[in-house]
């Protein structure tokens, strides 16, 4: 499948990685969701054949401070907390594009700008 820009639509990132996995994250991380910097979105950014890059996208929220301290460490959170599921993202990824197989691995965070901080997310689907 050569278009997965089609696949990969706003509403089908949004069923992968529901907007309220943020809250549950928190939920669980502090005892409170509005503790939170950031909202999480997953985005896909391109890709082919097997080789899929997407990013969890880590939007400041209003009234809150997304220091890169916050942020750098979160590969590795991410990579083993069972509410972000990166392993489910994989899989569900490698089943919307007729696949079998995913492996993943997460990227460092990038700070695109003092709003918005990427932590790349790359899926092989087999």
């Amino acid at each position: 499948m050569g278009h997965y820009q089609d696949v990969f639509t706003r509403e089908k990132l949004a069923e992968l990685f529901p907007p309220d996995r943020t809250e549950q994250f928190f939920e669980a991380l502090f005892g409170d969701a509005e503790e939170g910097s950031y909202t999480i979105e997953l985005g896909y950014s391109g890709g082919c054949d097997t080789r899929l890059q997407f990013e969890l996208r880590l939007l400041q929220r209003p009234g809150k401070c997304l220091a890169c301290n916050l942020t750098y460490g979160l590969p590795q959170v991410f990579s083993r907390h069972p509410i972000i599921n990166v392993s489910g993202i994989a899989e569900a990824v490698a089943q919307a594009t007729g696949k079998g197989n995913a492996s993943w691995k997460l990227g460092a965070t990038r700070e695109v700008s003092a709003t918005l901080h990427v932590i790349p997310l790359l899926i092989e689907v087999a």
